[in-house]
């Protein structure tokens, strides 16, 4: 992303700055000699243009070198000072370069050579030279392509490669980059995965990006289009290399542009009807418009960029791409590329193939390839000749993008489907659609208008599709009774292998258990595991079990099943699916203290949420993002996070959730409590309750109970905390059990009665005891050692404080690690080695010790008593804390003492 206004500068923000620094540490005894090389069109020269307009006070001497003035000595020097050298080598001209940049002005001094690989040998030798011998603060900058013709001297590109001291690369513009360049030059707010198929295109080339956002019609890019259009430049130098071609190679590089990809050369070969292939190839190659690559074994043909590949094949009359297509589909294996090619043959309607694309798109959507199922009805629609089976098809077309998360171009078609007659299939899928992008009210009309209209008895299929949107509905909503409702009616009224049917029932297990159903949750995910299909309807099984898993403290297998959900390129899984995947992923990373990868894993999802416009969840991905960056210390990232986290009660609560729990855990960590009571008291009124107040799904109650006591609002905490404690108790949730024993300590602690709130502390430890919970278990340790302080019980709060500690840095929550040193040196004691005996140890503690104390690792530990790292750690945090110790020196010292 750039912040120059010039549209031309959009993304160059980076490598502007290295031109500054590298002008700024230039010396009179070093001077800075900069390469700026990049692909033709990248912007390099535009690049150092700007850099020297924004410096007009540092003289500079410059030149560009031209193919035809290579033969010319010293040309290219001449042309920088204005008059011809008098000197006849190279090292002396340089001397008389040097005295020239010496007499400019000003403290500092630029040489600028542009395209210098077409500069004279000599005059290369001379400016490269000459960077020796000033005595002046001075930069050098040399501007080269990185693709070099054959036409080159290999002595040139020896000199340019040895003679730098820095190299900067102007890298293709991103996608971020197009779409703000085709806001400032077109005015259109390119939607992100066209930004995404433009940047493949033109491989991010600002030249030809600038010249299509200048040629094409702006309306243009809300259309969806098979093939992107090419810059007149572009296509212009394609047709005349192609023309110059003979016939064999014309057919060969016009056969490999019909098939599309890198296709294998043999069907190409075949495709062209040619009688030398070989021979053909060589021709093309030389001209520049294909070259030969391999992929897994096999002979394939490559274009040198997708942008010649469209020029040739939009630049094919309509009967030539007529019979190529034709012929192609005769050439091809795969069904799919079968059918494409037909349908790309085909201008008008055609109701046979229309069909066939249909029971195509049918076969595809048993296995959730949802990509592939909008893809052949889009082309079935066009080739229907009844409007009613063609608007019917256009509608299932749309809610397979809706499927497989490509909201952008599913939005691109809703005014279409908005002008179709009702039916209850168009406003189930507009339902859906609104549902995606976190519209609870519009999804709620829409679906009511779809069920009212539909007759199970006559339509299961459309009924059943109906019930799974209304599935995905009452998620959003997190009411469970509806959502296991409505996906029983899904489920009855289909076969179980139905898309509709396998995710309806994916998703029932989750309502079974937000309304405490457990038991009968894990029985429901145990069948479906057993009968669920390979590919893109696991993806959605292994999400909702890893959710659940999440859920009922089984955090090491919920990473299993969802890092297995999150990939789709090879199953032809969601995009969809695989962001609920990455959304729990992340919270799964966090309860394990792997920070790290929680971040990576929301910025990865959040690139992805930007893509395909899918607002429903976009609170819960960055939910993580903000409660993470907010223990790490880092406010601006965590800030950030929190704006896209942003929702209201009028959004779903899958996003009123969310969003109100990063709020209260950021402002927590800042100990604001009264920012911590109004984000989460909206969800004491909340309405239905199921789902909200189980346990395990959403930790709030603790977090609120906490801030209750800490404004001193200590009965409203008490009235608030019992019946969640009741119901985790019912449930036996061992960390939720944890959380609200978290808070039930501060109460206790408040009213005075520190030995009922140690106890339940250490009740609160015990349920995190084997669970792999790091945050949670240094949270506790935190409230507990803040209680016994405050009273008055500096030595033992000292400890937990200091385990607490340990745990936090362990994490690197840098915020409650400043947070633990303030409490210990606020209890003003150095710690005290405690009176308590390797004797009052567990066994197990014991024995950790014994191992810890001789010199072993924690790892070295784990294997030795058959135990995971974690789980050492844990021991060892509560030894440190009963022995009141610091350190391992500290611990094998009272070792020896105690014999």
């Amino acid at each position: 992303m750039s912040d120059p206004a010039n549209s031309e500068l959009v993304g160059r923000s980076r490598e502007l700055a290295s031109l500054e620094a590298f002008l700024r540490g230039a010396t009179p005894d070093m001077p800075a000699v900069v390469l700026v090389e990049g692909a033709a069109g990248i912007g390099k020269t535009t690049l150092v243009e700007a850099f020297l307009a924004a410096h007009s006070e540092v003289p500079t001497l410059a030149a560009v070198s031209t193919p035809w003035a290579t033969g010319h000595p010293f040309g290219v020097v001449e042309q920088m000072l204005g008059s011809a050298v008098t000197a006849r080598h190279p090292l002396g001209v340089a001397h008389e370069l040097a005295a020239a940049v010496t007499a400019l002005p000003g403290e500092k001094a630029v040489v600028v050579l542009d395209d210098a690989h077409w500069a004279d040998l000599d005059s290369l030798q001379a400016v490269t030279s000459a960077s020796y011998l000033l005595d002046r603060p001075a930069m050098l900058v040399l501007i080269t392509t990185s693709e070099p013709s054959a036409d080159v001297s290999p002595d040139v590109i020896e000199l340019l490669d040895r003679h730098h001291r820095h190299r900067l690369c102007v890298p293709p513009l991103d996608a971020s980059d197009i779409r703000t360049l085709a806001n400032r030059i077109a005015h259109v707010e390119l939607p992100a995965p066209l930004a995404h198929q433009l940047t493949q295109h033109t491989a991010g080339n600002p030249r030809h990006v600038t010249q299509l956002l200048h040629e094409v019609d702006p309306g243009a890019w809300s259309h969806w289009q098979p093939v992107l259009p090419v810059p007149r430049a572009v296509t212009a130098s394609v047709r005349s290399r192609l023309t110059a071609c003979s016939a064999p190679a014309r057919a060969l590089v016009e056969a490999a542009s019909v098939l599309g990809g890198d296709p294998r050369f043999a069907d190409v070969a075949e495709l062209a009807d040619i009688e030398n292939p070989v021979e053909a190839l060589d021709e093309a190659h030389r001209a520049g418009l294909l070259t030969m690559g391999e992929h897994r074994g096999v002979t394939v043909l490559v274009f040198p960029s997708a942008l010649t590949r469209a020029a040739v094949y939009r630049d094919l009359g309509p009967i030539r791409l007529r019979d190529l297509h034709e012929h192609a589909a005769r050439v091809v294996d795969d069904d799919s590329q079968r059918l494409d090619h037909l349908a790309a043959a085909s201008p008008f309607p055609h109701p046979e193939l229309a069909d066939e694309l249909d029971r195509h798109a049918v076969h595809r959507a048993t296995v959730g390839a949802w990509s592939a199922v909008a893809d052949a009805l889009i082309k079935s629609s066009r080739l229907s000749a009844d409007r009613r089976i063609r608007e019917q098809r256009l509608i299932r077309a749309v809610d397979a993008l809706v499927g497989t998360g490509n909201l952008p171009q599913a939005i691109a078609f809703a005014p279409e489907i908005e002008s179709f007659p009702a039916s209850p299939l168009r406003d189930a899928v507009l339902g859906y659609l609104a549902i995606q992008r976190g519209r609870p009210a519009e999804a709620d009309l829409l679906l009511t208008q779809s069920w009212s209209a539909c007759d199970p008895a006559a339509d299961p299929a459309t009924a059943a599709l109906i019930c799974q949107r209304r599935v995905l509905d009452s998620l959003a909503r997190w009411h469970g009774p509806d959502l296991v409702q409505w996906g029983s009616r899904a489920v009855s009224l289909v076969d179980p292998s139905d898309p509709s049917a396998v995710e309806s029932a994916a998703i029932m297990g989750l309502g079974l258990a937000a309304t405490g159903k457990t038991a009968e949750a894990r029985a429901a995910y145990d069948h479906l595991s057993a009968t669920v299909a390979l590919g893109a309807q696991s993806q959605r099984f292994e999400m909702a079990r890893g959710w659940l898993d999440l859920a009922l403290d089984e955090p090491e297998a919920a990473r299993q099943e969802l890092e297995s959900a999150v990939p789709t390129a090879f199953r032809m899984g969601s995009a969809r699916i695989s962001l609920w995947a990455q959304a729990w992923l992340a919270r799964t990373q966090f309860a394990l203290g792997d920070w790290s990868g929680a971040v990576a894993t929301v910025e990865r999802a959040a690139r992805q949420l930007e893509d395909v416009g899918l607002d429903l969840l976009r609170p819960l991905v960055h939910w993580t993002g903000a409660q993470t960056q907010a223990l790490r210390g880092n406010r601006d990232a965590a800030q950030h996070h929190l704006r896209r986290a942003a929702a209201s009660l009028h959004d779903y609560p899958i996003m009123f959730l969310p969003s109100s729990l990063a709020r209260a855990q950021c402002a927590e960590v800042e100990a604001d409590y009264p920012t911590v009571i109004r984000a989460l008291e909206p969800l004491t009124r909340l309405r239905p309750r199921e789902g909200v107040d189980e346990p395990g799904f959403w930790h709030w109650p603790d977090v609120y109970a906490n801030a209750l006591v800490m404004v001193g609002r200590v009965d409203d905490a008490d009235t608030f905390l019992i019946p969640h404690e009741e119901r985790a108790a019912a449930r036996q949730h061992r960390s939720a059990q944890a959380r609200l024993g978290y808070a039930r300590g501060r109460i206790l602690g408040a009213r005075g009665d520190i030995d009922a709130a140690r106890a339940v502390f250490e009740q609160a430890l015990q349920h995190l005891d084997t669970l792999p919970l790091p945050y949670d278990r240094a949270r506790v340790n935190f409230a507990y050692g803040q209680t016994l302080r405050r009273a008055g019980k500096r030595r033992d709060a000292d400890a937990v404080i200091q385990a607490a500690r340990e745990g936090y840095s362990a994490l690197g929550a840098t915020s409650y690690v400043l947070r633990c040193d303030r409490e210990i040196k606020a209890g003003g004691l150095n710690l005290e080695r405690s009176r308590v005996s390797l004797a009052d140890l567990t066994p197990q503690e014991q024995a950790v010790t014994e191992l810890v104390a001789g010199g072993a690792s924690n790892k070295e530990a784990a294997g030795e008593l058959f135990l995971s790292v974690k789980t050492v750690q844990y021991h060892l945090t509560r030894v440190y804390a009963k022995l009141g110790v610091r350190s391992r020196s500290e611990l094998a010292a009272q070792f020896r003492n105690d014999g």
